[in-house]
């Protein structure tokens, strides 16, 4: 079953029956909201919305490895990103973009995943609807929990997520921070908040 996470709220990644989980996905699903009235629907025509899903390692606070749509696989191999959607999906409850993660092959020196969404065509989530983020055991195909996206602001970014080795294995955070910024690279001062 899975768990609806509220903002800040952790799970742990240990499997209902006990032991670790193993390979766990992060999915990420939206479309574009509806534009309303007649001009804003004759402005916007033809206009998309990249939203984009990464994946930042860290080592004692410090970032060692990225996964985002230019570089698909971390340099260990253990995190592999889906491909970039453009565009987004129907809004339904199907992924857009994932980055899946092994976490038996996670290196040792990774103690902290961080998982962001960013706007790259620069749309603000107002014009975002059904956004959400969702952990999937990938070997199960069962959906652990899910954050819905609710910042509905004038913000290009959000720090989704993070998973965190700790003395008894992985736990997640839902994170929900409201931030700007079209790259990763624009939200890591925003990211070593979080660590």
């Amino acid at each position: 079953m899975s768990v609806s996470l509220a903002k800040g709220q952790k799970i742990s990644l240990e499997k209902p029956g006990g032991g670790q989980l193993s390979l766990v996905r992060m999915g990420l699903g939206w479309k574009a909201a509806e534009r309303k009235g007649f001009f804003a629907k004759l402005l916007a025509a033809g206009r998309e919305i990249d939203l984009d899903a990464s994946a930042v390692l860290f080592a004692q606070g410090r970032p060692v490895d990225v996964v985002f749509f230019q570089h698909l696989n971390s340099n260990d191999g253990s995190v592999r990103h889906s491909g970039d959607n453009l565009v987004g999906g129907a809004g339904d409850a199907t992924d857009d973009e994932s980055i899946t993660v092994d976490l038996t092959a996670v290196s040792a020196e990774v103690d902290q995943i961080v998982f962001t969404v960013n706007s790259f065509t620069g749309q603000t989530f107002q014009e975002v609807e059904a956004a959400f983020c969702r952990l999937v055991d990938e070997t199960t195909g069962v959906e652990l929990a899910r954050y819905t996206l609710t910042a509905g602001g004038p913000y290009t970014a959000q720090v989704m997520a993070k998973v965190q080795r700790t003395a008894t294995g992985w736990q997640m955070t839902a994170i929900g921070q409201p931030a700007s910024g079209r790259t990763f690279q624009d939200l890591m001062p925003e990211l070593v908040k979080h660590l």
